[in-house]
Parts: C-alpha cells; sequence; structure tokens
C-alpha cells in the first residue's frame, strides 16, 4: 500500500542474470552506487551479487582521501563526493527483504568459507527501472557463522549525530531498528535460515559494467520498497 491507502503494484521482476543498480544516496544524490547481477527476484526477497573486480562509486573525501584515514570527531564534519573505485575481495551476495531497513550480506574467504553476515541497517530500498535505491543508516551488526552477533560502527554513528547528521530522535530510531533485527537473529528467521551460506555465483557471468547515467536520480513513483 502507498502512503495514501492506495494499493500497490509490484513492478516486473528482474530475470536471474540481469543486472542493475543498488545506489546508495544522501540528500538525493547518489553516493555510492554498485552494479549487481540479480541471482533471485521474488516477492518475498530480492538476492544480487557483487562481484570482485566490479567497477562502482564510492564515497571519499573531497581531496579524494580515504574517509576512514579522518579521526573519528572529524570524519563526519568533512564534506564526500563520489568516485570511481573497484570493488575487492571474492565478492558479496546481498539480500533485502520488502520494508525491512536493513539488508543482509554474506562474505566469504577465497576458498569459499562463510566469515559471516553483515546486516547494513539502512532505509527500505526504492525499486525503479534501473534497481534499488536507499540510505545508509551507519549502524551495522556482524553475525559469526556460529550465530553470534555484535553491534558495528557504533562510534560512527555518535560522531554522526555529533556533527548533526542525526537527532537523538534519529539514533534511537536507528538502534530500535538494529534490535528488530537482532530479534530475527535470535530466531534465525529469514534470510539466515535459508540455503545462502551454500551460494555460488555462476563462472559464465560477466561483470557488470558502470552505466555513465549512474548519479541519475527518477523522479519519486509509488513503486515497491524491497
Amino acid at each position: 500500500m502507498t502512503a495514501d491507502g492506495a494499493q500497490r503494484t509490484r513492478p516486473e521482476a528482474w530475470a536471474p542474470g540481469d543486472h542493475i543498480l543498488w545506489r546508495y544516496l544522501r540528500n538525493g544524490e547518489v553516493l555510492d552506487c554498485r552494479p549487481v547481477t540479480v541471482v533471485r527476484d521474488d516477492p518475498d526477497q530480492l538476492a544480487v551479487w557483487l562481484a570482485g573486480g566490479t567497477r562502482r562509486i564510492k564515497p571519499v573525501l573531497p581531496d579524494g582521501g580515504d574517509i576512514r584515514a579522518l579521526p573519528i570527531d572529524r570524519r563526519f564534519r568533512a564534506g564526500r563526493i563520489p568516485a570511481v573505485a573497484e570493488w575487492f575481495g571474492t565478492g558479496v551476495l546481498m539480500l533485502a527483504r520488502p520494508d525491512e531497513p536493513w539488508s543482509v550480506w554474506l562474505f566469504w574467504s577465497p576458498e569459499w568459507r562463510l566469515n559471516g553476515w553483515y546486516v547494513n541497517l539502512e532505509r527500505p530500498r526504492v525499486r525503479w527501472s534501473g534497481g534499488v535505491d536507499t540510505e545508509d543508516h551507519t549502524l551495522d551488526i556482524w553475525v559469526t557463522p556460529e550465530r553470534r552477533w555484535h553491534f558495528k560502527d557504533e562510534d560512527e554513528l555518535a560522531a554522526s549525530r555529533d556533527a548533526g547528521r542525526y537527532t537523538d530522535a534519529d539514533v534511537a530510531a536507528i538502534y530500535a531498528d538494529g534490535h528488530r533485527a537482532i530479534d530475527v537473529i535470535k530466531a534465525w528467521g529469514p534470510p539466515f535460515d535459508g540455503p545462502w551460506p551454500d551460494f555460488r555465483p555462476d563462472p559464465a557471468w560477466p561483470l557488470p559494467g558502470l552505466p555513465a547515467n549512474w548519479a541519475e536520480v527518477p523522479a519519486a513513483a509509488p513503486t515497491e520498497a524491497v
């Protein structure tokens, strides 16, 4: 349903092997853009593969420097610009369920040993013809293969609040979302209960390209969040 109570129709599903963009926006501008390959697109879940070696957009400091090189008390007072970079590593499987304010990412070693699950707290994603858009909420959760969990980047969330990016109410809401995710982890609900640790990408999949229009943001439309 939309905010005004109208019935919302789901856009046509993407097919396995389709290339789409998974983007993180800030103030209506794209700062992080990841070309990904669709693994599965069902009404209850979107699964995509971010392959190592993919050219993508990441936020950097205005001088091109690494954001994490700054001390924590300055990190969120500096500006951000988008820059082209390469996604390193073995790749990441990214999973999202409609209207959940987080996505779940799986990381493996080069030998395909599961390193763990990364719960990225974020605004529920909005679909458009070329992919999904969301906004990162800074706080994250790491879950080990043994199902132990802990919050990540609590210091960054506090620094973001001190820099004026979030209010105290925003921080409380983000933590509330985090505890909702932890309830799912403790119950080992979806997507943790699925077969995803055994996933392997199709070796025939080509790397998706970074399109020239990666920064174009479509006009708001009543599409389904995923």
